[in-house]
């Protein structure tokens, strides 16, 4: 009984969800354009996430090096270090990790600050006053987490492959040319395209379960925080879901 109504509300979640995506498919093609509040939110979304990210991206490149080194060199493959992280980073650990610590900062800030604007009736409020808050707050999010976390993405591969460069160099000496030159000859077309690719549905991914989760929040304060957190949750594994099916289909295609 208790498993019948654990799957009932996957289901119904799983349906409010598409319900909420499918209105923002719709929304997004019909004027009017929030087109100041979209370039507002690229702002708040991704500059202001620069710092975190690229400190994370730095943390991981550094260590990643200092971890993997022992074992480069113990098998005398200490010369490969740049070429399979750079690989590593660009290709799975990158995107991941970023999309990650991006819904963990982005996701539940969407969500709570939607969700204390509903219980506030500061969305009730926008619908009497004639303004669209689904294409206001909605909308302009999730087309913000859509094209900013590639562009994160992409410095925070930039940063840890900088981190690694310094690893590199902390017990051995390799120059600024040659270290670059070891990563971009090992990586192909296959290794970027994908990999950049599905960074946008990482971001999409974020800026819907955010906002839907805000967007459909009750219950006071407790439901706010309720919001924000399963934002993050909901976002995190999703994030996987989709990476696996990414993975599987440019196995497919032959990207693998």
């Amino acid at each position: 009984m208790a498993t019948d109504t654990t799957l009932k509300k996957f289901l119904d979640e799983t349906g409010r969800i598409a319900v909420f995506t499918g209105r923002f498919l719709n929304e997004w093609f019909r004027p009017r354009y929030e087109i100041s509040e979209f370039f507002r939110q690229c702002y708040i979304i991704g500059y202001k996430s620069l710092p975190l990210i690229g400190l994370t991206g730095f943390i991981i490149g550094l260590v990643m090096t200092m971890q993997l080194r022992p074992s480069m060199v113990n098998y005398g493959v200490e010369s490969q270090i740049p070429a399979i992280v750079g690989i590593s980073i660009i290709r799975e650990i990158g995107p991941i990790i970023t999309a990650l610590i991006f819904a963990g900062k982005i996701g539940s800030s969407i969500g709570a600050e939607l969700g204390s604007m509903k219980v506030t009736e500061q969305i009730d409020a926008m619908e009497v006053s004639g303004t669209n808050p689904f294409k206001y707050l909605v909308v302009s999010r999730v087309l913000a987490t859509t094209f900013m976390l590639p562009v994160l993405v992409l410095l925070s591969d930039c940063i840890a492959l900088y981190g690694s460069y310094l690893g590199v160099n902390i017990k051995g000496i390799t120059s600024w040319s040659l270290f670059w030159n070891k990563v971009f000859t090992n990586l192909i077309y296959a290794d970027i395209f994908p990999a950049f690719i599905k960074t946008f549905f990482f971001g999409f991914i974020v800026g819907i379960i955010g906002c839907y989760k805000g967007y459909h929040s009750s219950k006071g304060t407790e439901g706010v925080g309720r919001s924000a957190n399963s934002s993050v949750v909901v976002s995190s594994v999703l994030i996987f879901i989709t990476d696996l099916l990414v993975v599987q289909v440019t196995d497919l295609i032959g990207y693998g």
